[in-house]
């Protein structure tokens, strides 16, 4: 993954938090390498803690009519993104895998991720 991020905007920061934070609580176990890639990402992305609490507040509905507005470099990246969360416990749940083909689905994206 390249260093520089896609700008990403408000809305759509709170609507990748909110699939990343999703991503990570889908196996009901918060692991700490899964906490070490989201404070990476907090850089990569530029947001801090206090912003995982605002994402958490949108609906999954909110989320998803977001992420549909997004870019094609901006869903690969989001899916990416989400595929690095998924992983940095090197253990791909199955919920996690399920949520992000949800989500990659509604992005009309599913075959980059399959």
């Amino acid at each position: 993954m390249n260093s520089q991020s896609l700008a990403f905007n408000i809305a759509e920061k709170l609507a990748l938090v909110n699939a990343i934070d999703s991503v990570i609580v889908a196996d009901e176990f918060i692991h700490k390498a899964e906490l070490a890639v989201i404070n990476q990402l907090m850089q990569r992305i530029d947001f801090d803690s206090n912003f995982i609490t605002q994402a958490r507040n949108i609906t999954d509905e909110q989320r998803l009519l977001i992420i549909k507005e997004m870019s094609e470099d901006k869903k690969k990246e989001l899916a990416q993104i989400l595929n690095e969360v998924a992983n940095s416990d090197g253990f791909f749940h199955e919920k996690e895998m399920e949520l992000i083909l949800r989500i990659c689905t509604a992005m009309g994206i599913c075959k980059e991720v399959a």
